[in-house]
């Protein structure tokens, strides 16, 4: 996949996102052309997991703490390392730019990808490489037969809307629920 980078490049009603639009795979930056390319992702890559995996979410909007290393390589080889497992990442050249990690389910209506967590690099956020990245998740995920994309957000990120305008639809019926085990 090629992702088309043409900043800049604006007409009067129209913005770099809407010319963007109308060519799949493209978002325009700086009028050049920059291969991004979809990898299956490893424990072998924990450290560039690891690394792009911090820097997003323990800033705004998520704030989560990952301070503890133990913690964060259990929760890593929770998502990476089990027979089920599948990550994604999206590189630009070897920077890897955007991360999926979930897990393949065997479900009655078809196999699905639950995708666990989902990020882009903050500095790259907002010029469409989010919305190619799940682009190119979903030629995979047809190529390997899988009929559906699973996961869960909060209502007020941003990523709800993000994962709206792309198509996820909400399951109103369904309800999470969390309870706190006390010593």
């Amino acid at each position: 996949m090629r992702l088309l980078f043409i900043t800049g490049v604006q007409t009067p009603g129209e913005t770099a996102d809407r010319i963007a639009a109308l060519i799949p795979g493209c978002r325009c930056e700086e009028g050049r052309e920059k291969p991004m390319e979809l990898k299956r992702l490893s424990l072998a890559d924990r450290e560039l997991i690891s690394a792009l995996f911090c820097d997003v979410f323990t800033h705004a909007p998520w704030h989560d703490d990952w301070s503890d290393p133990e913690q964060l390589n259990a929760y890593i080889d929770d998502l990476v390392g089990q027979r089920c497992s599948l990550a994604l990442g999206y590189f630009d050249g070897e920077k890897l730019a955007g991360l999926a990690m979930g897990y393949i389910k065997h479900w009655y209506a078809g196999t699905e990808y639950v995708i666990d967590e989902y990020c882009i690099d903050r500095r790259l956020q907002g010029r469409g490489i989010g919305s190619a990245f799940l682009r190119a998740i979903e030629a995979y995920l047809t190529g390997q037969g899988i009929r559906r994309m699973f996961l869960q957000t909060e209502q007020d990120a941003p990523a709800y809307a993000f994962y709206r305008r792309r198509g996820f639809q909400e399951l109103t019926g369904h309800v999470s629920f969390s309870k706190e085990i006390k010593p």
